[in-house]
């Protein structure tokens, strides 16, 4: 008798079942070595398309006219900065909204005279609690010069300044629709909470920004007047007229992340304001741009979650330097085993003659854990391209049934019916008997395992609804207790003593897989459920090594593909015998 192994063995749930698994994981943390790969990804695409492929304006038969910076490297710079709820600003005799002025600053020179900083405390005032707004208008002069244009002294083509709004509106957060189910007063007063909520527009919150850094472009690059950079034609203010540009001010809240905000209302009486004035490298400034565009692109195909930028942005903050590196290395290297797995899975059951020695119940329970992940991802209103990829597994899980069993359409009722019966190849021998002895015992296991831990979490969890209990119960069970899946095929591999049928190409990817696992398992942040999916694996593919050390492959047994070495070793003798009476016949041609 001989023995199959099913290819979603070892890493089932998780390898086969990451990219849907991967989306409840992000939300609560996990997951991140993955978005930093792709965001990377997405911002070399950018930077090289926009390099490459942006459109060129036709040469005209006039000369090119070269644009210089107005400034000279290291020449001095007198700053101010302003604090007005008006977005537009020309009181420059109001004294008390001048809040900063620094003179004497090197432009373009990176030593500690360049950065200026300073700390202070700002009374917001009452139109300010109410949703109002507030903007920082910041100015720069060569030393000496005023940014006053009404100065008599004042020189256009010596000042220069920029507007950045100090509070943001953003969405209010959604009202948490969890409540516990075995609570009646907190059902009714949820309930009531949630309509209220519901029936009014979208409420939006004036947040303050603790941090305003004001970041002067070091650029002194020269510039034809008929072909600026697009990265740099958008932000460049040009005086034609002499053939100058000014320097770009560079308002950077891109390290400002969302917690750090604080919201504004009529019990704030005073905020803290952090500013900071220093030079930003051109490449510096551009990464910054394109990654925020990458963010923006991520977010509008549905691939990035809200919140999900900050997170990656706080795992560089956070984090060691060398070991993100490494982290985005295997992260790649991740998605290639990844791939080369789903791509042999695909291949073995494509090419899978004999479901001898293969555990058909498994491959139907991979299926319902498919369905109940899919269930879960619609109900928490997951983004529609993991859906999507959810989706497709889904597809390709019932197309393996389809090759495990004999699905058939039972039209003798109203409503037509899907029918599963037994291959031959899979009845015929000791392997169905394995496969319910084994399942038989195992759904003991996983039924009681389930139900302590439904009845745990409908007692101590909240949940917006009964349905939404069990899809995550379930849920939670395919991550606890997955590994049970993969038992059966452990005990026929056992009573049968043989893994002949083992396709270790595929095993090989999906093994290097665990250990990446093992590695973001350690260094990356993610839920405890998620955590110990990932050891359990090692456990399982521990057990299929000895099984291949215990069980020696025998060469006469059935391979992967349905075909014996008997059968192999008889067409290979065919095919020399018929090359040898060939070559034999046109030899005697040739004599003839």
């Amino acid at each position: 008798m001989s023995s199959q192994v099913q290819p979603s063995v070892g890493r089932a749930p998780v390898a086969a079942q990451r990219r849907q698994q991967g989306a409840a994981a992000a939300q609560e943390g996990g997951g991140f070595g993955q978005t930093i790969a792709g965001v990377v990804r997405m911002a070399v695409f950018w930077y090289f398309a926009m390099k490459f492929f942006s459109p060129k304006r036709p040469a005209s038969n006039e000369p090119a006219v070269l644009l210089s910076n107005t400034f000279d490297k290291g020449e001095p710079m007198d700053m101010w900065l302003y604090l007005t709820e008006k977005d537009k600003f020309n009181d420059f005799s109001n004294e008390d909204a001048l809040y900063w002025h620094e003179t004497n600053i090197p432009y373009g020179v990176w030593g500690p005279t360049s950065t200026r900083k300073r700390t202070l405390t700002y009374y917001p005032s009452e139109a300010l609690k109410h949703n109002g707004s507030l903007y920082a208008h910041v100015f720069f002069a060569r030393s000496g010069y005023p940014a006053d244009p009404s100065d008599p002294e004042y020189d256009p083509k010596s000042a220069f300044g920029g507007t950045h709004p100090v509070v943001v509106y953003l969405r209010k957060s959604k009202v948490d629709k969890k409540k516990s189910l075995l609570d009646e007063t907190s059902q009714v007063e949820d309930a009531s909470q949630t309509e209220t909520k519901e029936e009014g527009p979208v409420e939006y919150i004036s947040y303050w920004k603790p941090n305003i850094t004001v970041n002067l472009l070091d650029d002194f690059n020269r510039y034809q007047h008929n072909n600026i950079p697009p990265t740099v034609a958008g932000y460049l203010n040009v005086d034609f007229e002499s053939a100058r540009y000014y320097p770009i001010i560079y308002f950077n809240d891109f390290w400002l992340l969302r917690d750090k905000l604080i919201a504004v209302n009529e019990t704030v009486g005073e905020l803290p304001l952090n500013l900071e004035v220093g030079p930003i490298s051109i490449t510096k400034w551009q990464w910054f741009l394109q990654i925020e565009q990458a963010f923006q692109m991520h977010r509008s195909y549905g691939s990035m979650l809200e919140g999900e930028a900050d997170e990656l942005k706080r795992v560089f903050l956070e984090g060691n330097p060398y070991l993100l590196a490494v982290t985005m290395a295997v992260s790649l290297l991740h998605s290639l085993f990844d791939f080369l797995a789903f791509k042999n899975d695909i291949q073995f059951w494509n090419k899978n003659k004999s479901m001898e020695g293969l555990s058909a119940k498994s491959v139907v329970l991979n299926f319902v854990c498919q369905v109940i992940i899919f269930l879960y991802l619609l109900d928490n209103e997951t983004s529609w391209m993991i859906l999507f990829s959810s989706g497709i597994g889904l597809c390709i899980e019932f197309w393996k049934i389809g090759k495990a069993m004999h699905v058939e359409i039972d039209r003798s009722g109203r409503i037509p019916l899907l029918k599963f019966r037994d291959r031959e190849s899979y009845a015929n021998n000791k392997t169905k008997e394995y496969d319910d002895i084994a399942m038989k015992y195992l759904s003991y296991v996983l039924f009681f395992l389930a139900a302590c831990f439904a009845v745990y979490s409908l007692k101590y969890d909240k949940h917006k609804s009964w349905y939404s209990w069990i899809l995550s119960s379930l849920t939670s069970c395919v991550y606890m207790f997955g590994f049970i899946m993969m038992c059966p095929q452990l005990f026929i591999n056992y009573k049968l003593k043989s893994v002949a049928h083992m396709p270790w190409r595929q095993m090989t990817y999906k093994f290097l897989n665990t250990i990446i696992d093992d590695l973001f398992a350690f260094v990356i942040k993610m839920p405890l459920l998620h955590r110990l999916s990932v050891f359990r694996d090692d456990v399982i593919f521990l057990i299929y090594l000895y099984q291949r050390w215990v069980y020696p492959v025998d060469k006469k047994r059935v391979n992967e593909f349905g075909f014996g070495g008997a059968e192999e070793e008889t067409q290979q003798s065919q095919i020399t015998e018929g090359a040898e009476s060939s070559s034999t016949q046109e030899g005697d041609k040739k004599t003839n």
